[in-house]
């Protein structure tokens, strides 16, 4: 029966969680990845062009007179959620692993979006003309990949046996009745 009532307790905190984290419209998110995204991809860019960082969200290519705002939708804080998710919804994951976990997840993401941001920006003051439809593939079909082939790819380093929701919800299932 204790073993149960942990479990029981463990579903509820794992969700609880999401749940706050969530709240206000994942502003936590958006928080920590704007600068650490914004600054690496500014660096990144200073490499080529003068430019300049305005507000932590705004890259101004001074030579080029081209700016380029970093907006939320930039940031991907929704696709750090949907790890987060993936990951949080997993029974069966000890603290010190799920932190690991998380940790190499959104590390892996992070540096995926700033060469992403990077990529399209260099593209956008190229001036080039495939700058749209790079962008449209980058933002619905590419970033969907991305976020699956890391989790699957966690699932094979970490040899996840559970699945996210399906495992808590037999287990709650079993466990009710």
């Amino acid at each position: 029966m204790k073993e149960k009532n942990r479990k029981f307790f463990g579903v509820l905190l794992r969700y609880s969680i999401l749940i706050l984290v969530a709240l206000p419209n994942l502003f936590l998110f958006y928080l920590i990845f704007t600068p650490l995204t914004a600054y690496p991809v500014y660096w990144l860019l200073s490499i080529f062009h003068d430019v300049s960082l305005l507000n932590n969200d705004v890259i101004l290519i001074i030579n080029q007179n081209i700016s380029i705002e970093l907006i939320e939708a930039c940031i991907a804080g929704s696709a750090y959620y949907l790890l987060l998710i993936l990951n949080l919804s997993t029974p069966g994951i000890k603290l010190n692993r799920r932190i690991k976990i998380i940790a190499l997840s959104f590390l892996v993401f992070l540096i995926v979006n700033i060469l992403r941001i990077f990529i399209l920006s260099l593209i956008a003051v190229s001036g080039s003309s495939l700058f749209n439809i790079t962008h449209w593939i980058f933002w619905y079909a590419l970033s969907t990949i991305f976020v699956v082939a890391i989790w699957f790819a966690e699932v094979r380093i970490f040899r996840i046996k559970e699945i996210p929701f399906y495992s808590d919800i037999k287990f709650l299932y079993k466990n009710i009745r």
